[in-house]
């Protein structure tokens, strides 16, 4: 598939602005669009086809997210992740999660648990089709969020979910990293399973840990190729 089609968007005016900001998030966390990139408007919008207006605003909505960055007399580009940012991001990320599975432990109901299993299950049918498994892991965390029931949390870690989706997606090309990713998931739905909050907490925080190992990984290669 080319890239004209995978950005081409549906004429629905009513969905036309969340549609040309999903398109180019997506090729942005496939890195199709790839960090340092130039963004150039006309190009955009030959690509989705539509008006510069809904290109310019989703660029807006893109940049509020952290994925593209204005550069002056340059424009907007796609945004780069640091080493060093990726190091803090993780260890913000290692402590929320953290704190998630403590609370999922402590407040989440009979069905939330059950619906955190089903959760993960969805995660390894994903990788045993070797179909790309972030989505799924979304609806792990949404899961383990929600069972939380820390609305403050929810709202801080929302705020960092396109930065770190970057890194995600960087982590899980590492070899091996995949497998890794699903045992680590399982170490915290077992935790959960035995009511054990100290062990949620740790497992939220060493899978968190893991990846950050991954996803510096795989920034250093990007780097030096």
């Amino acid at each position: 598939m080319t890239q004209t089609n995978v950005l081409r968007v549906e004429r629905n005016p009513a969905l036309i602005r969340s549609q040309v900001v999903g398109n180019l998030r997506q090729a942005i966390l496939d890195r199709r669009l790839a960090p340092g990139q130039r963004l150039i408007e006309r190009e955009l919008v030959e690509l989705t086809g539509v008006s510069r207006t809904s290109v310019r605003e989703a660029l807006r909505e893109l940049a509020a997210e952290g994925l593209v960055t204005a550069i002056p007399h340059k424009g907007m580009v796609v945004s780069s992740v640091s080493a060093e940012e990726a190091r803090q991001l993780y260890q913000v990320r290692s402590a929320l999660e953290a704190l998630a599975g403590r609370l999922f432990v402590e407040h989440a109901s009979a069905t939330q648990r059950k619906a955190l299993a089903r959760a993960l299950e969805r995660v390894e049918r994903q990788a045993a089709k070797g179909a790309p498994i972030l989505a799924a892991k979304d609806d792990f965390y949404t899961v383990l969020f929600e069972g939380g029931g820390n609305e403050a949390l929810r709202s801080i870690v929302g705020g960092l979910h396109a930065r770190v989706s970057m890194l995600r997606s960087l982590s899980t090309s590492v070899p091996g990293r995949l497998e890794h990713s699903i045992r680590e998931l399982r170490g915290i739905v077992d935790a959960v399973a035995a009511n054990d909050a100290a062990a949620a907490a740790a497992a939220c925080a060493r899978h968190v840990e893991e990846a950050g190992r991954a996803g510096l990984l795989a920034l250093a290669e990007q780097d030096g190729a």
